[in-house]
């Protein structure tokens, strides 16, 4: 059984900097490539990024291009994102997730597990 753990959530103002990490249980991890989604209130899970299994290949939804980058660690089983020049507008639960594929990165089709998320709210 797969596990995702996200951390690193929080409370930031407008313009600030927050890095979440997503930990995987699982002997592969390597194998698969790895996405965040976020879903703020009243709205639904929209795509953020992927990764490929490694890490030679990132995507990100054009809203956070230029501020977010994904990255992973196949050593420590880890995935992250670092989030940089925050908006409002960013404000969400961020979720990861584990992808099947490479292909058809932004549909939540792709991911067969996904972690329970983590708050990031950003102050104006």
């Amino acid at each position: 059984q797969v596990q995702l753990v996200e951390s690193g959530g929080g409370l930031v103002q407008v313009g600030g900097s927050l890095r979440l990490s997503c930990a995987a249980s699982g002997r592969t991890f390597s194998s698969y490539p790895m996405g965040w989604f976020r879903q703020a209130p009243g709205k639904e899970r929209e795509f953020v990024a992927h990764i490929d299994w490694s890490g030679g290949r990132v995507y990100y939804t054009d809203s956070v291009k230029g501020r977010f980058t994904i990255s992973r660690d196949n050593f420590k089983n880890m995935v992250y994102l670092q989030m940089n020049s925050l908006k409002p507008e960013d404000t969400a639960v961020y979720f990861c997730a584990r992808g099947r594929s490479s292909t058809a990165v932004s549909g939540a089709g792709n991911y067969d597990y996904w972690g329970q998320g983590t708050q990031v709210t950003v102050s104006s």
